[in-house]
C-alpha cells in the first residue's frame, strides 16, 4: 500500500471515522484540515432512501452557488432571433433558433456546457435530441433549462447555477 503523506496523516488524526457528524460539523472539520497546494474540492454523497426507478421519488433541481463555481459555464440559448441579442448580452456563447440548430447539427458543435430553450423553441430543439441527449445537453423542464424567460436563465447559469439529480 502506498504510504500516506504527512498532511494526510495530520488530517486523519483529527477525524474519528466511527462518529457521524451534522453538515455544519463536517464543514468545520474540513476547514480545520491542513491546506493543499492546489484548489481543493469536496464531494458529498447522501443516502436518501428512495427508489430511483419510481418517477414520483425522483430528486432533481438546481441551485445557485453563493460564490460561483470558479469558472463561468458556457451557455447557449434557443430563443427568437429578436431576443438573441439580449441572451448574448446576458452571457450566452451563442443564441438563436434555426441557425444555432443547424450549427449543432451540421458542424457537430458541442462547445458549451448548458443549453437553454424557451418552450416554443422545443419543436426545433427536439430534432437535436439524438445529438444532445446522450451528452446530457438536452434542455429539460425538470432541469430548469426550458423556461419562458431564457435570458434570465442564461444569466443564472453563467453566474454559477448548478443542477443536481439522483442516481
Amino acid at each position: 500500500m502506498k504510504p500516506r503523506s504527512k498532511r494526510y496523516r495530520q488530517g486523519a488524526e483529527k477525524l474519528d471515522p466511527t462518529l457521524s457528524h451534522t453538515f455544519e460539523e463536517a464543514v468545520q472539520i474540513l476547514r480545520n484540515f491542513p491546506r493543499a497546494k492546489f484548489d481543493e474540492s469536496v464531494e458529498i454523497a447522501i443516502k436518501l432512501g428512495i427508489d430511483p426507478k419510481q418517477p414520483d421519488q425522483a430528486v432533481r433541481g438546481a441551485f445557485s452557488m453563493p460564490h460561483g463555481l470558479g469558472k463561468a459555464a458556457r451557455v447557449i440559448a434557443f430563443v427568437d432571433e429578436g431576443r438573441a441579442e439580449e441572451a448574448l448580452k446576458a452571457g450566452a456563447v451563442a443564441a438563436g433558433e434555426k441557425s444555432l440548430a443547424d450549427k449543432i447539427k451540421n458542424e457537430n458543435w458541442f462547445d458549451f456546457d448548458v443549453a437553454i430553450a424557451e418552450p416554443k423553441m422545443m419543436r426545433l430543439v427536439g430534432q437535436l435530441g439524438r445529438l444532445l441527449g446522450p451528452k446530457g445537453l438536452m434542455p429539460s423542464p425538470k432541469a430548469g433549462t426550458v423556461v419562458p424567460d431564457a435570458v434570465k436563465a442564461v444569466s443564472e447559469f453563467v453566474a454559477g447555477k448548478q443542477e443536481y439529480k439522483n442516481d
